[in-house]
């Protein structure tokens, strides 16, 4: 196994200097490989060792000795551990920054190296959006991969606000929020734009309304997605700023499925447009406008810096932009 070096911690502005300097000492002449860098970084991105260990595919007592021997070596704790998982102490936070940056470098050096030999291969993280990611990445993710045969997509789904702070500490490569979040100093490009409608069985009493705002259905019951996606979280959020509950009758796991119960007039749904005309060509559903200024979602490619994204990463941003 290749063992990486760390003579002298590198500030780079992410931390104060006065609480990167309290370890500065600590990280002298440590030696790290790569496999503990790596499962470092997905225990405290998952906030568990049994997860962490999972995405690492190594068993849980073997990530967990290597942790302790990580913390053994430096003198000091690397994470808090309770009841509800793990968090990084300062010194974690320290080390998974540098291990962040280090393990981006390490992919750089594989793939430029690739390129001089066969079977150059890459892995890229990508954080999306609801709508983005049920409606739009499949058909883009699916003509890029099939170019690219020797590259994977981890693609997680998360809350537009969430994305643009995990994608600031590099959490992941790519994410494609919503337009109208705060993207701080992220390089961002135009992707597609879509809204979201209500839909509703064709005889129902709302079906002759040309439009409507939120807050007047949220006396009826919902068909939606489950409660724990990022779509479902959102909806329950702004309703209760409107200091009413979304009464979510049935939790679904796809668009399709969500306007098939409306269908069978289980309850209303909220989609994305261009689910909504899509399965309106089969199913007995009328579609009517969300007068929510939020309903109308411009989506946005975001990313840290394109200089210093991986070969494959960049190559998917552009071929994002021109599906776009």
């Amino acid at each position: 196994m290749r063992k990486i070096s760390i003579e002298r911690p590198l500030y780079n502005g992410h931390y104060p200097k006065s609480d990167f300097a309290k370890y500065e000492g600590t990280f002298l002449s440590v030696r790290f490989d790569l496999a503990d860098l790596s499962l470092f970084r997905h225990v405290v991105e998952a906030g568990s060792i049994t997860h962490g260990a999972q995405r690492s595919n190594l068993a849980l007592a073997a990530a967990s000795t290597r942790i302790r021997n990580m913390e053994a070596t430096l003198g000091v704790a690397l994470l808090t551990r309770g009841r509800a998982g793990v968090t990084p102490t300062p010194a974690g936070r320290t080390l998974l920054q540098h291990a962040r940056a280090i393990l981006r470098q390490a992919e750089r050096l594989h793939e430029d190296l690739g390129a001089y030999g066969a079977g150059l291969g890459g892995q890229i993280r990508v954080l999306s959006n609801t709508n983005a990611l049920t409606e739009f990445l499949p058909e883009a993710l699916s003509s890029f991969l099939a170019a690219h045969p020797n590259v994977s997509v981890d693609l997680e789904e998360r809350l537009s606000d969430e994305i643009v702070g995990l994608i600031a500490e590099g959490v992941a490569d790519l994410g494609i929020v919503a337009g109208t979040v705060d993207a701080r100093t992220l390089e961002t490009y135009p992707f597609r734009r879509d809204r979201f409608v209500l839909v509703i069985a064709r005889d129902h009493a709302l079906a002759k309304r040309t439009k409507i705002a939120f807050e007047d259905v949220l006396e009826h019951d919902f068909v939606g997605l489950d409660r724990a996606s990022a779509l479902q979280r959102f909806l329950a959020g702004k309703a209760m700023r409107i200091g009413r509950p979304l009464r979510l009758r049935v939790q679904l796991r796809s668009f399709d499925a969500v306007c098939r119960l409306v269908e069978c007039k289980v309850g209303i749904g909220i989609v994305p447009e261009t689910t909504a005309h899509r399965v309106a060509k089969t199913m007995a559903i009328a579609v009517v406008p969300l007068t929510d200024s939020w309903a109308v979602r411009e989506l946005t490619i975001c990313i840290r810096s394109m200089k210093d994204l991986p070969l494959y990463a960049r190559q998917l941003v552009e071929h994002l932009r021109a599906q776009g």
